[in-house]
């Protein structure tokens, strides 16, 4: 199991992580801050240069997942994990893939009011040899209350709150132990399925409103929108995979077999194994049926139908690229037969 205590930069995280593990017996102390630095010495300046956070990084969130995984493979417990995620889809990754490793999160959040936050950001000696670089690190925790108060709508959706303004580390610790004994910490409800372990297909359907707008959802559990649709089972025809997925993400249930668009080959791209990835065309829904549209929490945050051009702002380039293959496809009564997103033949 994880505690995975999140919270503004200056906050008190750390300090009552390391309490916490007093408290808790068998936990261990996972602070991806070491994770972050580590970058430093495995990346080329280069792409290191192209963000100012390390969250922005895909293989650091990839790699705070493995990490967190082999270090509870090696020593088992609790792992205590302090480290602020304000964007939902990067906390949504990475509970995601720990979920897809049958790891439980425990999520608690530590807040408190922003007059205490900012005092205790101003008190905040990081190194004590190092003048600037203290300040620097000040710096960052005062630009990012900003959006620590923003982020606070969902953060205490399914976390533990815990105000530890007029708490010592010690005492905010203590309330967290206490509910992670009677189980009543914050339990994120987010799923995935187990990551492959081969190439595999999918299927994802394109359903379309009354002005032609496509459906896009939005996965609690991986960065970006996406189309309706998941993995193909064992013995299932990939459309009808198609039409079991949209009935189980968003309530719909389709009347005809949809109309098979782009067959795109995608390839392996570690930690990925790639495989092929079918878009079928499942038609029109009337507003009716628009209004009939049903979320499962614990899977998809939200849905919309939009354009092509707005979709260009919402899907990763290999689905953009999949998508726009596939209106042409629509637009011309054809199959569409792609290789990384590029037709072939």
């Amino acid at each position: 199991m994880i505690v995975w205590l999140n919270g503004a930069f200056g906050g008190g995280k750390t300090s009552t992580a390391r309490e916490l593990t007093r408290l808790i017996p068998g936990s261990t102390l996972y602070d991806p801050e070491v994770t972050g630095g580590a970058l430093r010495y495995l990346l080329p300046p280069k792409r290191l240069s192209e963000v100012c956070d390390y969250q922005d990084l895909p293989i650091w969130r990839r790699m705070v997942v493995d990490t967190a995984s082999a270090l509870l493979a090696e020593v088992g417990g609790v792992l205590i994990v302090p480290m602020t995620l304000l964007r939902q889809e990067y906390r949504d990754e990475i509970f995601g893939a720990l979920a897809a490793r049958a790891i439980r999160v425990r999520h608690v959040v530590l807040t408190s009011e922003e007059t205490i936050l900012r005092g205790r950001i101003e008190g905040r000696v990081e190194f004590p040899d190092d003048a600037v670089r203290s300040e620097a690190v000040r710096q960052w925790a005062r630009d990012h209350v900003a959006p620590y108060r923003e982020a606070l709508s969902w953060l205490r959706g399914d976390a533990l709150v815990v105000d530890n303004g007029g708490l010592t580390p010690f005492e905010a610790a203590e309330r967290i132990a206490e509910a992670v004994r009677n189980g009543t910490a914050g339990y994120c409800p987010i799923v995935q399925t187990p990551e492959p372990k081969a190439a595999t297909l999918a299927a994802g359907v394109l359903l379309f409103d009354e002005d032609d707008r496509v459906l896009l959802v939005d996965p609690t559990y991986k960065p970006g929108w996406e189309f309706p649709g998941g993995v193909v089972e064992q013995g299932e025809a990939p459309a009808r995979a198609g039409m079991r997925e949209v009935a189980e993400e968003i309530g719909i249930s389709l009347t005809a077999v949809p109309r098979l668009l782009v067959v795109d080959w995608e390839p392996p791209k570690p930690p990925g194994f790639g495989g092929l990835r079918f878009l079928f065309d499942g038609g029109r829904l009337s507003s009716d049926e628009a209004r009939r549209l049903l979320l499962p929490g614990a899977e998809l945050r939200g849905w919309r139908f939009v354009t092509e051009e707005e979709a260009s702002t919402m899907l990763p380039p290999v689905r953009l690229r999949r998508l726009r293959w596939a209106l042409r496809a629509r637009e011309g009564g054809r199959v569409m037969n792609l290789e990384a997103g590029v037709p072939v033949g």
